[in-house]
């Protein structure tokens, strides 16, 4: 797999991919703490996989292909915005194996979500990682300004 990006090709996932899928998005949970004892709750692995097929839900996912393998994932959603017109893109999970990382794939699903958002009409894309994540921000770093924020979250339950 020495020049993956060469031969990867990004599209919607599709229902057949669901395995490769879940295998991934297992990994993404699993590199965010979400395994074990914490692991996401079922219910909402399976709400998540109904959205990218429900039309009436502004989220989608990409996959990025190498053959028959899917090597990465990415889903993205559009919503208002109060500080501009058109929706803004946000860019919420992306995943990649760990045998395709380096090797321009995280790279592409980023330039392909970028498209769909331009596509959309939408004039900003933007997404969160934890500040450790050394690997991915050694990317994102190319690819977009870091805004400066500090991101909160209150569990409401």
């Amino acid at each position: 797999m020495s020049e993956v990006a060469s031969g990867v090709s990004i599209r919607a996932l599709e229902r057949g991919d669901r395995p490769q899928w879940q295998a991934l998005w297992d990994g993404y949970n699993a590199f965010y703490g979400r395994s074990g004892p914490t692991a996401l709750d079922p219910a909402i692995t399976e709400q998540t996989w109904g959205y990218f097929f429900d039309p009436d839900v502004p989220v989608h996912a990409l996959v990025a292909v190498h053959v028959d393998r899917v090597l990465g994932i990415a889903h993205y959603l559009f919503h208002p915005s109060t500080t501009r017109a058109p929706a803004v893109c946000y860019l919420q999970d992306l995943f990649t194996l760990e045998s395709a990382r380096g090797r321009g794939v995280g790279r592409k699903l980023v330039e392909s979500v970028a498209g769909a958002a331009r596509r959309a009409g939408s004039d900003r894309l933007y997404w969160h990682t934890k500040s450790d994540n050394h690997a991915a921000r050694a990317l994102y770093d190319r690819l977009a300004g870091h805004c400066g924020f500090i991101v909160y979250a209150s569990e409401l339950r």
